[in-house]
């Protein structure tokens, strides 16, 4: 089997980390300690699936040696187990491929959400609205913690724009896919013909930025106090809570108002600050690479529209992958799961593809 030598050299490390972990040394280091942990728990999927292949694949190798004895009634048997074994054996190794692909760097992190109002007027701020609620509520079933650091309501009840801090187990893993322009097409309330409407949202969705990934100095930002606006009691336009801080070699301008604290609402704004910074680097670094890697479904271009929201038909359709659901409704109210695992298995293949080739390309 392919990586046979790569998963053994995994397995070793992973017995390796396992005697660190029972090590009076390590387990009186917490910052050791926890680094120990995260690696062993990386590679505990990839080790459990290893050992289920061998043991699937001993299994084989004794009954194709059965079929070797004189007995047909035992021939008859390993006939018959190694029917049973041999697609079992092939779905071990498909998985196996899939989790030895390189990890994203950034599928374990937090990240910062960000949605705006576009084409479609008051519509359009309407959807926001509703984006923003289906992500919440895909959250809730994830036991993801929501953080909003900024919104700006429209006249009709919609949202403008909102921006929360989303945190909780392999967030980006699951959102990554969902930067892009979003459609909609529905009669809005405000039509007296009943004629369908399109309007626009745009979605980002950052990794959230370590300190140690992205230091901004001291003296590149400014920061402004003013006074919150919207409801939130007694400190409302009588404190200076809110923030605005503004990175001044970029102009990357961040605001939040949504503590009642001013030191909670820098701490969020900075947290906002450093996942941009975080993302134009990240750009740079796309810009650099040739123009077939760029050219991958799945780049987090916030300008490709990726999806659309079809209410009369009761269809969402990502038109990235070609993948529709007939249940409008159900992915709304935050069931994105089947979305997520088709944009994941569709990327997931596309890399298989791309390691292929470069195999090939090698061996030739």
């Amino acid at each position: 089997m392919q990586y046979r030598q790569k998963l053994d050299d995994v397995e070793r490390r992973f017995a390796e980390l396992e005697a660190q972990m029972a090590d009076p040394a390590v387990i009186a280091d917490s910052d050791k300690y926890r680094k120990v942990t995260k690696a062993q728990s990386e590679l505990s999927e990839i080790v459990a699936k290893y050992r289920e292949w061998k043991v699937a694949n001993g299994n084989l190798e004794q009954a194709r040696a059965m079929m070797l004895e004189s007995d047909p009634e035992l021939k008859a048997m390993a006939q018959e187990e190694i029917a049973q074994m041999e697609p079992e054996l092939v779905r071990c190794e498909e998985e196996l491929r899939v989790l030895m692909l390189p990890k994203d760097p950034n599928d374990d992190k937090d990240v910062v959400l960000e949605i705006r109002a576009g084409t479609g007027g008051d519509e359009a701020t309407l959807f926001a609205d509703e984006v923003f609620r289906m992500y919440s509520r895909f959250a809730e079933t994830r036991h993801w913690k929501v953080e909003v650091t900024s919104a700006s309501p429209s006249s009709v009840g919609g949202l403008k724009e909102v921006i929360a801090l989303i945190s909780g187990t392999k967030v980006y893993s699951q959102l990554k896919y969902e930067s892009g322009v979003h459609r909609v097409q529905r009669v809005p309330a405000t039509e007296t013909q009943g004629r369908v409407h399109t309007s626009a949202v745009t979605v980002a969705v950052l990794p959230e930025a370590d300190e140690v990934e992205i230091s901004v100095e001291a003296k590149d930002i400014r920061i402004d106090t003013f006074c919150s606006s919207g409801p939130g009691g007694q400190s409302v336009n009588t404190t200076y809570s809110a923030v605005r801080i503004t990175h001044l070699p970029t102009n990357t301008v961040v605001s939040c108002q949504d503590e009642k604290s001013q030191i909670k609402n820098r701490a969020k704004a900075m947290r906002v600050l450093r996942s941009r910074l975080y993302e134009l680097e990240i750009e740079k670094q796309q810009q650099a690479i040739g123009a077939e890697r760029k050219t991958m479904v799945g780049s987090g271009d916030r300008s490709e529209k990726i999806r659309t929201y079809n209410f009369p038909q009761n269809r969402m359709t990502d038109h990235r992958i070609g993948f529709t659901l007939h249940q409008l409704d159900q992915v709304m109210d935050g069931k994105l799961e089947p979305l997520v695992d088709a944009l994941t298995s569709y990327y997931q293949t596309e890399k298989l593809k791309e390691q292929s080739t470069a195999g090939a390309e090698v061996a030739a």
